[in-house]
């Protein structure tokens, strides 16, 4: 495989008959999609990020922070930065839900904006909300930006 590209290998170790360029394209904007996403979150997105918050919040705090996440304004982060943040770990496409957000986004289809929560306590930021549309998100693009509501 000419070009200086770094051949895929397979399990056993063996490089396939397939060209990674092929796969990947030849340029970053080949390698890239366009991620389409609703203009707000999905009604059912805030009760979601109400049940996980609540693994590490009281109730009351967790529901507070869910009616500030419904009043604030929509804004926009890298993925990579938003990752970074967190201190989550990437999933992969073999992980079902990230697979399912890819065939997704592979057929166009709009995303529900991300939920998160900036828990002071532990400096750290929580994706309440969207962790495998963010993971999905992620394996075509780590600089895309990623539209959120975040309090």
């Amino acid at each position: 495989m000419g070009g200086g590209h770094t051949p895929v290998w397979t399990a056993e170790g063996n490089a396939p008959n397939l060209d990674a360029r092929r796969i990947l394209g030849t340029s970053r904007k080949e390698r890239t999609m366009k991620v389409k996403w609703l203009d707000q979150p999905q009604k059912h997105d805030y009760p979601a990020a109400k049940s996980y918050l609540s693994l590490t919040l009281d109730e009351a705090t967790a529901e507070a922070a869910v009616r500030e996440m419904e009043r604030a304004e929509m804004r926009a982060f890298a993925a990579k930065d938003i990752f970074r943040a967190s201190g989550l770990p990437l999933l992969g496409p073999t992980d079902s839900h990230v697979d399912s957000d890819r065939v997704r986004i592979i057929r166009k289809e709009s995303l529900s904006p991300v939920l998160l929560y900036r828990d002071d306590r532990r400096g750290r930021l929580v994706i309440a909300d969207g962790y495998h549309r963010m993971c999905a998100v992620y394996t075509f693009d780590e600089d895309a930006m990623i539209p959120c509501k975040i309090v």
